[in-house]
Protein backbone atom coordinates (compact mmCIF):
# COMPACT_ATOMS: atom_id res chain seq x y z
CA UNK A 1 0.00 0.00 0.00
CA UNK A 2 1.42 2.98 -1.11
CA UNK A 3 2.24 5.57 1.72
CA UNK A 4 0.20 8.83 0.01
CA UNK A 5 -2.51 7.03 0.12
CA UNK A 6 -2.10 6.04 3.78
CA UNK A 7 -1.88 9.63 4.12
CA UNK A 8 -4.57 10.39 2.77
CA UNK A 9 -6.95 8.69 4.54
CA UNK A 10 -5.86 9.83 7.85
CA UNK A 11 -6.36 13.42 6.49
CA UNK A 12 -9.69 12.54 5.42
CA UNK A 13 -10.19 10.42 8.45
CA UNK A 14 -9.14 13.21 11.15
CA UNK A 15 -10.84 15.92 9.56
CA UNK A 16 -14.35 14.29 9.67
CA UNK A 17 -14.01 12.09 13.78
CA UNK A 18 -13.79 14.02 16.36
CA UNK A 19 -16.61 12.46 18.45
CA UNK A 20 -17.11 10.63 21.81
CA UNK A 21 -18.27 7.42 18.98
CA UNK A 22 -14.74 7.09 17.30
CA UNK A 23 -12.20 4.60 18.72
CA UNK A 24 -8.81 3.61 17.53
CA UNK A 25 -7.73 0.17 16.79
CA UNK A 26 -4.94 -1.49 15.26
CA UNK A 27 -4.75 -4.46 13.19
CA UNK A 28 -2.31 -7.64 12.98
CA UNK A 29 -1.83 -9.36 9.89
CA UNK A 30 -0.24 -12.14 8.39
CA UNK A 31 2.65 -10.71 5.65
CA UNK A 32 3.12 -13.64 3.33
CA UNK A 33 0.47 -11.92 0.44
CA UNK A 34 0.44 -7.95 0.17
CA UNK A 35 0.16 -7.12 3.58
CA UNK A 36 2.30 -4.20 5.61
CA UNK A 37 1.94 -5.87 8.70
CA UNK A 38 0.59 -3.72 11.51
CA UNK A 39 -2.54 -0.83 10.56
CA UNK A 40 -4.58 1.37 12.31
CA UNK A 41 -7.94 3.19 11.69
CA UNK A 42 -10.61 4.68 13.49
CA UNK A 43 -13.86 2.47 14.09
CA UNK A 44 -16.80 4.81 14.72
CA UNK A 45 -18.84 2.14 17.45
CA UNK A 46 -21.81 3.97 16.38
CA UNK A 47 -21.86 3.69 13.09
CA UNK A 48 -20.05 0.58 12.75
CA UNK A 49 -18.04 1.86 9.96
CA UNK A 50 -14.03 2.05 9.88
CA UNK A 51 -11.35 3.95 7.86
CA UNK A 52 -7.47 3.49 7.52
CA UNK A 53 -5.32 5.54 9.52
CA UNK A 54 -1.59 4.55 8.57
CA UNK A 55 0.37 1.15 8.40
CA UNK A 56 3.71 -0.41 9.25
CA UNK A 57 6.05 -2.78 7.85
CA UNK A 58 6.37 -5.71 10.65
CA UNK A 59 6.79 -9.10 9.57
CA UNK A 60 3.87 -11.22 10.56
CA UNK A 61 2.22 -8.97 13.71
CA UNK A 62 0.02 -11.65 13.97
CA UNK A 63 -0.77 -11.09 17.69
CA UNK A 64 -0.44 -7.45 19.52
CA UNK A 65 -1.48 -5.96 22.69
CA UNK A 66 -0.92 -2.29 23.95
CA UNK A 67 0.47 -0.75 27.24
CA UNK A 68 -2.93 0.99 29.25
CA UNK A 69 -2.29 4.25 27.91
CA UNK A 70 -2.57 2.88 24.36
CA UNK A 71 0.60 4.52 23.21
CA UNK A 72 3.13 1.51 23.34
CA UNK A 73 2.46 -1.62 21.06
CA UNK A 74 3.91 -5.04 21.63
CA UNK A 75 3.30 -7.14 18.65
CA UNK A 76 4.99 -11.02 17.52
CA UNK A 77 7.01 -11.06 14.50
CA UNK A 78 5.59 -15.10 13.98
CA UNK A 79 8.46 -16.08 12.46
CA UNK A 80 9.57 -19.81 12.05
CA UNK A 81 13.45 -19.33 12.58
CA UNK A 82 15.65 -17.37 14.58
CA UNK A 83 14.26 -14.40 13.33
CA UNK A 84 11.33 -14.81 15.86
CA UNK A 85 10.99 -11.69 17.64
CA UNK A 86 8.40 -9.30 20.22
CA UNK A 87 8.63 -6.12 18.77
CA UNK A 88 7.68 -2.99 20.55
CA UNK A 89 6.20 0.20 18.79
CA UNK A 90 4.68 3.80 19.50
CA UNK A 91 1.27 4.81 18.40
CA UNK A 92 0.55 8.40 18.27
CA UNK A 93 -2.87 8.89 19.77
CA UNK A 94 -4.07 11.53 17.37
CA UNK A 95 -3.29 10.15 14.30
CA UNK A 96 -2.88 6.45 14.26
CA UNK A 97 0.95 6.84 13.13
CA UNK A 98 3.19 4.17 14.22
CA UNK A 99 7.40 4.27 15.11
CA UNK A 100 9.59 0.99 15.82
CA UNK A 101 11.50 1.48 18.94
CA UNK A 102 12.96 -2.20 18.91
CA UNK A 103 12.73 -6.06 18.92
CA UNK A 104 14.10 -8.69 21.15
CA UNK A 105 14.28 -12.30 19.64
CA UNK A 106 12.22 -14.53 21.40
CA UNK A 107 14.90 -17.68 21.29
CA UNK A 108 11.48 -19.68 20.40
CA UNK A 109 10.02 -19.84 16.94
CA UNK A 110 6.65 -19.07 15.93
CA UNK A 111 5.50 -16.36 18.95
CA UNK A 112 1.61 -16.65 18.56
CA UNK A 113 0.77 -14.28 21.75
CA UNK A 114 1.75 -11.62 23.48
CA UNK A 115 0.44 -9.76 26.97
CA UNK A 116 2.14 -6.89 29.40
CA UNK A 117 1.40 -5.54 32.63
CA UNK A 118 3.36 -2.90 31.94
CA UNK A 119 6.53 -4.02 33.68
CA UNK A 120 7.59 -7.03 31.69
CA UNK A 121 6.38 -8.97 28.27
CA UNK A 122 5.56 -12.13 27.71
CA UNK A 123 5.20 -14.12 24.46
CA UNK A 124 3.81 -17.46 23.48
CA UNK A 125 5.99 -19.24 21.34
CA UNK A 126 4.18 -21.85 19.32
CA UNK A 127 7.67 -23.14 19.08
CA UNK A 128 7.13 -24.60 22.31
CA UNK A 129 8.12 -22.38 25.13
CA UNK A 130 7.45 -18.71 26.44
CA UNK A 131 10.08 -15.57 26.50
CA UNK A 132 9.62 -12.86 29.39
CA UNK A 133 11.06 -9.63 28.96
CA UNK A 134 11.40 -6.68 30.95
CA UNK A 135 9.84 -2.86 29.59
CA UNK A 136 12.24 0.10 29.40
CA UNK A 137 11.78 3.43 30.43
CA UNK A 138 11.09 4.36 26.76
CA UNK A 139 8.85 1.73 26.13
CA UNK A 140 10.69 -0.93 24.45
CA UNK A 141 11.95 -4.46 25.35
CA UNK A 142 14.57 -5.20 27.38
CA UNK A 143 16.76 -8.52 27.17
CA UNK A 144 14.85 -11.59 27.79
CA UNK A 145 15.35 -12.14 31.50
CA UNK A 146 12.79 -15.73 31.67
CA UNK A 147 12.15 -18.64 29.31
CA UNK A 148 10.05 -21.86 30.23
CA UNK A 149 9.74 -24.93 27.88
CA UNK A 150 6.41 -26.26 27.19
CA UNK A 151 5.47 -30.40 28.20
CA UNK A 152 4.04 -33.14 26.01
CA UNK A 153 1.47 -36.00 26.86
CA UNK A 154 -1.47 -35.27 25.11
CA UNK A 155 -2.99 -38.39 22.73
CA UNK A 156 -3.05 -36.90 19.37
CA UNK A 157 0.67 -37.83 18.04
CA UNK A 158 0.46 -35.52 15.01
CA UNK A 159 -1.20 -32.32 16.78
CA UNK A 160 1.03 -32.28 20.40
CA UNK A 161 3.78 -34.59 19.14
CA UNK A 162 5.62 -31.77 20.15
CA UNK A 163 5.70 -28.75 22.92
CA UNK A 164 3.38 -25.61 21.85
CA UNK A 165 2.62 -22.80 24.04
CA UNK A 166 -0.06 -20.87 22.85
CA UNK A 167 -1.42 -18.46 25.48
CA UNK A 168 0.15 -15.68 28.35
CA UNK A 169 -2.67 -14.08 29.76
CA UNK A 170 -2.31 -12.24 33.51
CA UNK A 171 -4.89 -12.83 35.48
CA UNK A 172 -7.24 -10.29 36.68
CA UNK A 173 -5.71 -9.63 40.49
CA UNK A 174 -2.31 -9.11 38.40
CA UNK A 175 -0.79 -11.82 40.65
CA UNK A 176 -0.46 -14.80 38.60
CA UNK A 177 -0.05 -15.77 34.78
CA UNK A 178 -1.63 -18.18 32.84
CA UNK A 179 -0.43 -20.11 30.36
CA UNK A 180 -1.86 -22.63 28.12
CA UNK A 181 0.77 -25.79 27.41
CA UNK A 182 -1.60 -26.71 24.25
CA UNK A 183 0.47 -30.10 23.97
CA UNK A 184 0.39 -31.16 27.43
CA UNK A 185 -3.31 -30.70 27.96
CA UNK A 186 -2.91 -28.23 31.16
CA UNK A 187 -2.95 -24.98 32.09
CA UNK A 188 -0.16 -23.67 33.52
CA UNK A 189 -0.32 -20.85 36.75
CA UNK A 190 3.18 -19.00 37.35
CA UNK A 191 3.72 -15.94 40.21
CA UNK A 192 3.75 -12.48 39.26
CA UNK A 193 5.47 -10.20 40.85
CA UNK A 194 5.85 -6.62 40.19
CA UNK A 195 9.15 -6.71 37.63
CA UNK A 196 8.93 -10.24 37.13
CA UNK A 197 7.15 -13.44 36.70
CA UNK A 198 8.40 -15.88 38.87
CA UNK A 199 7.92 -19.47 40.03
CA UNK A 200 5.40 -21.72 38.52
CA UNK A 201 3.02 -22.35 41.38
CA UNK A 202 0.53 -24.88 39.48
CA UNK A 203 -0.27 -27.39 37.27
CA UNK A 204 -4.00 -27.93 36.19
CA UNK A 205 -4.56 -30.73 34.06
CA UNK A 206 -7.08 -30.18 30.85
CA UNK A 207 -9.48 -33.31 29.94
CA UNK A 208 -7.20 -35.69 27.37
CA UNK A 209 -6.88 -34.19 23.41
CA UNK A 210 -8.19 -30.99 24.78
CA UNK A 211 -5.72 -29.01 23.32
CA UNK A 212 -6.13 -25.49 25.38
CA UNK A 213 -5.41 -22.37 23.18
CA UNK A 214 -6.74 -19.38 24.88
CA UNK A 215 -7.93 -18.46 28.43
CA UNK A 216 -10.10 -15.65 29.78
CA UNK A 217 -11.95 -14.68 33.00
CA UNK A 218 -14.56 -12.57 33.85
CA UNK A 219 -14.28 -9.54 36.06
CA UNK A 220 -14.24 -10.97 39.11
CA UNK A 221 -11.52 -13.17 38.77
CA UNK A 222 -13.86 -15.96 39.86
CA UNK A 223 -14.53 -17.34 36.42
CA UNK A 224 -11.95 -18.30 33.74
CA UNK A 225 -12.67 -19.80 30.56
CA UNK A 226 -10.42 -22.03 28.58
CA UNK A 227 -11.10 -23.13 24.59
CA UNK A 228 -9.58 -26.05 23.65
CA UNK A 229 -8.45 -25.80 20.02
CA UNK A 230 -8.45 -29.65 19.23
CA UNK A 231 -11.49 -30.77 21.48
CA UNK A 232 -13.79 -27.60 20.70
CA UNK A 233 -14.61 -27.38 24.06
CA UNK A 234 -15.03 -24.57 26.74
CA UNK A 235 -14.39 -25.79 29.83
CA UNK A 236 -15.20 -23.10 32.43
CA UNK A 237 -13.24 -23.29 35.83
CA UNK A 238 -14.32 -21.46 39.40
CA UNK A 239 -11.15 -19.71 40.40
CA UNK A 240 -10.35 -19.72 44.27
CA UNK A 241 -6.83 -17.85 44.91
CA UNK A 242 -4.86 -21.24 44.33
CA UNK A 243 -7.70 -23.52 43.53
CA UNK A 244 -9.36 -24.19 40.07
CA UNK A 245 -12.09 -26.32 39.57
CA UNK A 246 -13.89 -27.44 36.57
CA UNK A 247 -17.47 -26.39 36.81
CA UNK A 248 -18.65 -27.06 33.55
CA UNK A 249 -17.58 -28.24 30.29
CA UNK A 250 -19.61 -27.08 27.10
CA UNK A 251 -18.87 -28.05 22.93
CA UNK A 252 -18.25 -24.93 21.11
CA UNK A 253 -17.48 -26.89 17.73
CA UNK A 254 -20.23 -27.58 15.29
CA UNK A 255 -18.21 -29.12 12.74
CA UNK A 256 -15.67 -31.22 15.12
CA UNK A 257 -13.42 -29.12 13.02
CA UNK A 258 -10.46 -29.43 15.77
CA UNK A 259 -9.63 -25.64 15.15
CA UNK A 260 -11.11 -23.55 17.95
CA UNK A 261 -9.21 -20.58 18.31
CA UNK A 262 -10.44 -17.27 20.09
CA UNK A 263 -12.54 -16.55 23.24
CA UNK A 264 -13.96 -13.56 24.50
CA UNK A 265 -16.62 -12.38 27.25
CA UNK A 266 -19.12 -8.99 26.67
CA UNK A 267 -18.25 -6.21 28.27
CA UNK A 268 -20.98 -6.57 30.55
CA UNK A 269 -19.66 -9.88 31.33
CA UNK A 270 -23.74 -11.12 29.71
CA UNK A 271 -22.27 -13.28 26.91
CA UNK A 272 -19.34 -15.22 25.36
CA UNK A 273 -18.37 -16.11 22.12
CA UNK A 274 -15.68 -18.40 20.86
CA UNK A 275 -14.63 -18.57 17.30
CA UNK A 276 -13.67 -21.71 15.28
CA UNK A 277 -11.87 -21.99 12.03
CA UNK A 278 -11.74 -23.84 8.92
CA UNK A 279 -14.06 -25.95 7.91
CA UNK A 280 -16.54 -24.72 10.15
CA UNK A 281 -15.76 -21.17 10.48
CA UNK A 282 -18.31 -19.91 12.68
CA UNK A 283 -18.60 -18.04 16.26
CA UNK A 284 -20.20 -20.19 19.03
CA UNK A 285 -22.37 -17.51 21.48
CA UNK A 286 -23.31 -18.50 25.04
CA UNK A 287 -24.99 -16.78 27.64
CA UNK A 288 -23.19 -16.60 31.23
CA UNK A 289 -25.05 -17.04 34.59
CA UNK A 290 -24.19 -13.86 36.52
CA UNK A 291 -23.86 -16.26 39.84
CA UNK A 292 -22.40 -18.94 38.59
CA UNK A 293 -20.47 -18.57 35.27
CA UNK A 294 -22.24 -21.56 33.67
CA UNK A 295 -22.79 -21.12 30.05
CA UNK A 296 -26.02 -21.96 27.98
CA UNK A 297 -25.91 -21.94 24.22
CA UNK A 298 -27.57 -19.25 22.35
CA UNK A 299 -26.46 -19.62 18.65
CA UNK A 300 -24.05 -20.14 16.07
CA UNK A 301 -22.74 -17.65 13.79
CA UNK A 302 -21.60 -18.39 10.44
CA UNK A 303 -18.44 -15.78 9.28
CA UNK A 304 -15.66 -15.47 6.57
CA UNK A 305 -13.06 -18.05 5.73
CA UNK A 306 -10.33 -19.14 9.40
CA UNK A 307 -11.85 -16.51 11.34
CA UNK A 308 -8.60 -16.18 13.79
CA UNK A 309 -8.79 -13.48 16.33
CA UNK A 310 -11.79 -11.26 17.49
CA UNK A 311 -12.78 -8.77 19.71
CA UNK A 312 -15.78 -6.04 20.76
CA UNK A 313 -16.60 -2.96 20.81
CA UNK A 314 -15.82 -1.50 24.39
CA UNK A 315 -19.65 0.14 24.23
CA UNK A 316 -20.55 -3.76 23.50
CA UNK A 317 -22.25 -3.31 20.26
CA UNK A 318 -20.37 -4.36 17.65
CA UNK A 319 -17.94 -7.71 17.28
CA UNK A 320 -15.09 -7.73 14.82
CA UNK A 321 -13.84 -10.41 13.16
CA UNK A 322 -10.48 -11.29 11.39
CA UNK A 323 -11.05 -13.80 8.58
CA UNK A 324 -7.85 -14.48 7.67
CA UNK A 325 -8.59 -16.21 4.52
CA UNK A 326 -11.20 -14.05 3.24
CA UNK A 327 -9.06 -10.97 3.12
CA UNK A 328 -11.43 -9.44 5.55
CA UNK A 329 -12.72 -8.16 8.90
CA UNK A 330 -16.46 -9.39 9.37
CA UNK A 331 -18.54 -6.50 11.25
CA UNK A 332 -21.65 -7.61 13.44
CA UNK A 333 -23.62 -5.80 15.41
CA UNK A 334 -24.63 -7.39 18.71
CA UNK A 335 -28.25 -7.62 19.66
CA UNK A 336 -28.24 -6.65 23.78
CA UNK A 337 -31.22 -8.69 24.53
CA UNK A 338 -30.27 -11.78 23.23
CA UNK A 339 -26.30 -11.59 22.28
CA UNK A 340 -26.97 -12.92 18.73
CA UNK A 341 -24.88 -11.60 15.98
CA UNK A 342 -26.46 -10.02 12.75
CA UNK A 343 -23.86 -9.15 9.61
CA UNK A 344 -23.58 -5.19 8.62
CA UNK A 345 -22.69 -6.09 5.27
CA UNK A 346 -19.96 -3.47 5.80
CA UNK A 347 -16.40 -5.52 5.86
CA UNK A 348 -12.96 -4.04 6.40
CA UNK A 349 -11.18 -5.51 3.40
CA UNK A 350 -7.24 -6.10 3.90
CA UNK A 351 -5.34 -8.54 3.36
CA UNK A 352 -4.85 -11.88 6.07
CA UNK A 353 -6.38 -10.02 8.78
CA UNK A 354 -5.21 -11.91 12.23
CA UNK A 355 -5.87 -9.61 15.31
CA UNK A 356 -7.69 -6.87 16.27
CA UNK A 357 -7.52 -5.07 19.28
CA UNK A 358 -9.00 -1.23 20.61
CA UNK A 359 -7.07 1.86 22.03
CA UNK A 360 -8.60 2.92 24.83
Amino acid sequence: MKKSLIIAAATFVLSACGGNSDLMMVVGTYTDTESEGLYSYVFDEEAGEARLLDSCRVENPSYLTLSDDGRRIYAVSEMHDNEAAVVALTLDPTDGSFGIINSQKTCGADPCYVSTNGKVVVSANYGGSMSVFPTKADGGVGEMTGFYKGGLGGPDSIRQGEPHIHCTEFAPDGKSLYVTDFSADRLLVFAVTDTCVGQLKMCVDMPADNGPRHIISDRSGKHAYVIGELSGMITVFDVDGMDMSIRQIVDADPGDSRSSADIHLSPDGHYLYASVRQPTDCIAIYSVDATTGELTEVGIQKTGLHPRNFNITPNGKYLLCACRDSDRIDVYRIDAETGLLTDTGRPIKLPHPVCVKWVQ
